[in-house]
């Protein structure tokens, strides 16, 4: 039984003013079909890297939400906002005397000290969910929200540029980091570290684990225009996943939850495929492999 609906994964260049949300509903619009996700939010004033799943690419996207990402930034020292980004006006303005006293080595000495293993406290205007309610809802009410400090990984936070204004300090970083890193954080972190406050004006993302800002679809404003073509499922699982290659019969015993007695080529997670299919996400298991999750249901 053949699926005629589309099927895999599209990077988007998500556009300034939109939520990830309204690009699923635009990408929904585009293609015509209702089966659309993405993984993992950008801001309204982020543009970028937003990786959408279409069809049963969408169930790919658990496994992209937690690849490493990238971002360029613009940190402003010398004044907070309630959202710790250009999205709010500045609440809180730093001591000129102060401000003026900030060095390039007192930048350099406050990026190191955020840079690798650090416990991060997210923005209050987040989504994670305090009590079952998104902390931004929560903070929109005028509420005060308190969120836990967690571990992530800032691998590289690299200053480009330092520009010196009236009453401000921005920075041009890059950053890798991982899953669940909040950019806006750093910025108020940062400042915060140097007594001067900070918040982030600019926010792009150029890469979600394998895929880069070069592969990315910008929406067009008529969406009357032919679609680009997909992703694959197989092109983005070998992206994801070491792979290997079964014949027809173990195809289907997988997709019926049985053991094949295939050799797993990696420990943990692989992606099999049949004939240029992605078949499923599998581990190993005693006596062979066992699929995890199934992308050809036309086998079961």
């Amino acid at each position: 039984m053949s699926d005629s609906s589309p099927q895999g994964v599209l990077v988007c260049d998500k556009p300034q003013g939109i939520t990830s949300h309204g690009v699923v509903s635009r990408i929904r619009r585009w293609f015509g079909t209702r089966k659309v996700g993405h993984a993992g939010t950008l801001d309204p004033m982020a543009t970028g890297v937003l990786v959408l799943g279409l069809g049963r690419g969408t169930k790919l996207l658990g496994y992209i939400t937690g690849a490493p990402k990238t971002y360029l930034a613009t940190i402003r020292l010398g004044s907070g906002t309630p959202t710790d980004d250009a999205d709010s006006a500045p609440d809180v303005v730093a001591d000129p005397v102060a401000l003026a006293a900030v060095t390039r080595e007192d930048i350099a000495s406050g990026i190191a000290s955020l840079t690798g293993v650090i416990e991060q406290v997210p923005s209050a205007v987040s989504a994670i969910k305090v009590d079952g309610v998104r902390s931004y809802a929560r903070v929109r009410k005028g509420e005060a929200v308190e969120l836990r400090a967690r571990e992530v990984e800032v691998s590289r936070f690299d200053a480009h540029d330092v520009r010196v204004g009236d009453g401000f300090i921005d920075i041009d970083v890059e950053v890798d980091c991982s899953s669940g890193t909040y950019i806006r954080a750093l910025a108020r972190d940062l400042g915060a570290r140097l007594g001067v406050h900070g918040h982030l004006t600019a926010l792009r993302r150029t890469r979600v684990g394998a895929f880069g800002i070069d592969d990315a679809v910008v929406i067009p404003a008529d969406l009357d225009v032919p679609v680009p073509r997909l992703i694959t499922l197989a092109e983005a699982a070998r992206s994801l996943f070491p792979s290997v290659d079964v014949d027809a019969g173990q195809a289907k015993a997988l997709m019926q939850g049985r053991t094949v007695g295939v050799e797993a080529p990696a420990a943990g997670e692989f992606a099999v495929l049949s004939e240029g299919e992605l078949i499923s996400i599998a581990e190993a298991r005693t006596g062979g492999i066992k699929s995890l999750t199934a992308f050809a249901p036309h086998l079961a």
